[in-house]
């Protein structure tokens, strides 16, 4: 009776076997082991410049990037490395363009476009005796005549904020003051060049992230005054309409310096740092489920780097690999999953 108990055997290992894949198939199945599930990452062609503590934003199919810090050079001696550099780069040729620099130094500034114009807001300029002289400035860029005009300053000074446009509007979100943390909502309109104060920012914090999808304003993580050692995981959602803020589910990895985009109503966070190094982790929020999920992490970790969504593909560019002072020109490409 040898072979029967050999065909037995056999069997059992078959049907092991196929318990296996089975339960592998089903791991797959939540995203968890298929290839691309978490999307994946390209490299595209390097800026021209590096640096770090960029504003990024997307305007007419094409990114820009704007100000931050530069190494140190005979160029930017006397600027104490704070740039004025802007370079445009196109995703369809891969290409860069040296543009028209900022009036002024600016690192730690947000930007957002409204219609066929960029704005740069707030940040820190350089002063006689500090680089983190927070400023209230408003510039205008457009890109047909490839010229900067400056407009009405908001009324707080501030940088390390987020801005986030949603109905033709601008929203400052946050940020860092002369004193500490800011808890300020302005609404810039640029049909009339005027502001106007919203409703306060429940956790006031700085180094945080925004996005916008739907009727709702997501603010993303972030530090207290400053400090990288006191990053935060939490997640306010505004609603512009109402003037209310709800609090929704944290960012699983409290970060700062980081940088946020959105592609098909889903957020994806992107690096920071902390005393211990960048983060090279990547995290996409769904709004309608209030779920967060790891995405593919970044080939490169960095902090103060910007993140622009075009054609459904979300370009991570620049930013410091390690914490504090370092920077990169790096332009890397994630491809959410289908």
């Amino acid at each position: 009776m040898v072979f029967p108990t050999r065909l037995l055997v056999t069997a059992l290992c078959f049907v092991a076997t196929l318990c296996v894949l089975v339960s592998a198939l089903h791991t797959q199945v939540l995203g968890q082991g298929i290839p691309g599930s978490e999307g994946t990452w390209i490299t595209a062609a390097a800026a021209p410049t590096k640096r770090t503590e960029v504003a990024v934003t997307p305007l007419g199919g094409k990114i820009y990037v704007i100000g931050g810090f530069s190494e140190l050079s005979l160029r930017n001696f006397m600027n104490l490395t704070v740039s004025k550099v802007v370079e445009e780069y196109d995703p369809s040729t891969d290409r860069w363009t040296i543009k028209a620099p900022l009036p002024v130094g600016l690192h730690h500034a947000g930007a957002a476009a409204v219609g066929d114009r960029l704005y740069v807001i707030g940040g820190f300029t350089a002063s006689l005796f500090s680089i983190w002289q927070p400023v209230a400035s408003v510039y205008l860029y457009d890109p047909k005549t490839d010229s900067w005009t400056e407009r009405a300053p908001m009324p707080t000074p501030r940088g390390a904020l987020t801005v986030a446009e949603f109905g033709g509007k601008l929203f400052a979100i946050g940020g860092k003051g002369e004193r500490g943390n800011s808890a300020a909502v302005e609404v810039y309109d640029p049909s009339s060049d005027t502001w106007d104060s919203r409703a306060a920012l429940p956790t006031p914090r700085d180094h945080l992230a925004a996005a916008t999808v739907g009727q709702t304003i997501y603010t993303i993580g972030g530090r207290i005054n400053g400090d990288y050692g006191q990053n935060l995981g939490t997640v306010e959602a505004y609603d512009p309409l109402a003037d209310r803020w709800n609090q929704v589910a944290n960012l699983p990895t409290p970060r700062s310096g980081i940088a946020a985009g959105v592609v098909q109503e889903t957020i994806y966070v992107f690096g920071g740092e902390q005393p211990e190094g960048t983060f090279r982790t990547n995290e996409a929020y769904n709004p309608t489920t209030d779920h967060w999920q790891p995405m593919a992490p970044m080939p490169t970790g960095r902090h103060g780097l910007g993140a622009a969504s075009v054609n459904d593909q979300l370009y991570v560019i620049s930013g410091g690999p390690t914490p504090g002072g370092s920077f990169s020109n790096v332009n890397e490409v994630f491809i959410p999953p289908e």
